[in-house]
């Protein structure tokens, strides 16, 4: 089977077209190289593209048969919430446009009607519950990004009666941790790489906020390896050749919940660094507790996460080491601030 990833140079992207490959799948990539990098892809054919521009649609049609392609993974997005807080049009504009020619593409293509949608637990705001269910209400994002993201599952929705598009969206978490480590995070977007970052330039990891109603204080989230992740991609497309499915939605996560000092504590434990943290003010757009039930997608499609957070926090640090303009010489390290 040939598969088409949207952002497929990019961190999570790029675990899944290794993933990809290690499954014996011919891959093809859209991506407008805003984050990741060509070399990331493993031979795979690259389409260099905004899939966000005018016209995006038609030319993904165009590739999509030119390929054979029966599957697309979509995952180009703009994806950080207080920007999308500070920029709520420019978001619109980027992931629903993007999401809106993928259905095009797909629609007018004559054999890719497989859909994975790389969705998020941001669609679901400030749920009433402790650990979250697919099926919650409301569904109410507090954050332009998060609005994106359901919305783009209501529009697959609606292609699946009227194009016959099969459509699959996971709804994940804190996506963390590294496999091959040449595959590190590229963006220091996430809290772990932010956290890294600041390592490497001698200063003072921060915190966003201490004082949520939450055991410590800090926003507690269920973190999930990029590695389980990328398997779950791999079994949503065996899903969707199944005639019965009972659901479109699925959360990827553990069901565990960790805080962001829990990260940090398990930071300094990792990398033998004594840093002092330093908490700042509240991001904009930040709900304090998030935990998704993976109890659906462990019965419907057999998958579990098989990575905890120490496995998570150790694999980011040796892909971070790796990386010659990473590396940080912790016998020398001195906090400058």
């Amino acid at each position: 089977m040939t598969v088409l990833v949207t952002g497929g140079c990019g961190y999570i992207g790029a675990h899944v077209v290794h993933a990809l490959h290690q499954a014996g799948e011919r891959v093809v990539v859209v991506d407008d190289l805003s984050y990741g990098k060509p070399t990331r892809i493993e031979g795979s054919r690259l389409y260099g593209m905004d899939i966000s521009a005018p016209g995006a649609g038609e030319r993904l049609a165009e590739i999509l048969d030119a390929e054979d392609v029966e599957a697309v993974i979509h995952f180009a997005a703009r994806k950080q919430v207080g920007e999308s807080v500070e920029k709520p049009l420019w978001y619109y504009q980027q992931n629903i446009n993007g999401m809106l020619n993928v259905l095009i593409g797909m629609t007018k293509s004559a054999k890719a009607k497989k859909l994975v949608f790389s969705s998020s637990a941001a669609t679901y705001g400030v749920p009433p519950v402790d650990v979250v269910p697919e099926d919650v209400v409301p569904m109410l994002p507090i954050n332009p990004y998060g609005q994106t993201k359901l919305f783009g599952e209501w529009m697959a929705r609606a292609c699946e009666g009227t194009y016959g598009i099969r459509f699959c969206a996971l709804r994940y978490f804190n996506v963390a941790g590294c496999g091959p480590v040449e595959l590190e995070d590229p963006a220091i977007l996430n809290l772990i790489p932010m956290l890294l970052d600041r390592l490497k330039k001698g200063k003072a990891p921060l915190i966003f906020g201490d004082d949520y109603p939450t055991p410590d204080g800090t926003c507690v989230r269920d973190y999930i390896h990029v590695s389980d992740l990328a398997d779950a991609h791999l079994a949503a497309l065996k899903y969707l050749d199944r005639d019965e499915r009972k659901y479109d939605a699925f959360n990827v996560g553990t069901g565990e919940g960790t805080s962001v000092r829990q990260i940090v504590d398990e930071l300094k434990k990792v990398t033998g660094i004594p840093f002092q943290e330093h908490v700042q003010g509240r991001r904009a757009g930040d709900p304090p507790h998030l935990i998704g039930s993976p109890k659906r997608i462990n019965e419907e499609m057999g998958w579990h996460a098989k990575y905890d957070v120490e496995d998570i926090v150790k694999s980011a640090w040796d892909a971070w080491q790796a990386n010659p303009e990473h590396h940080i010489d912790v016998e020398h390290w001195k906090q400058a601030d």
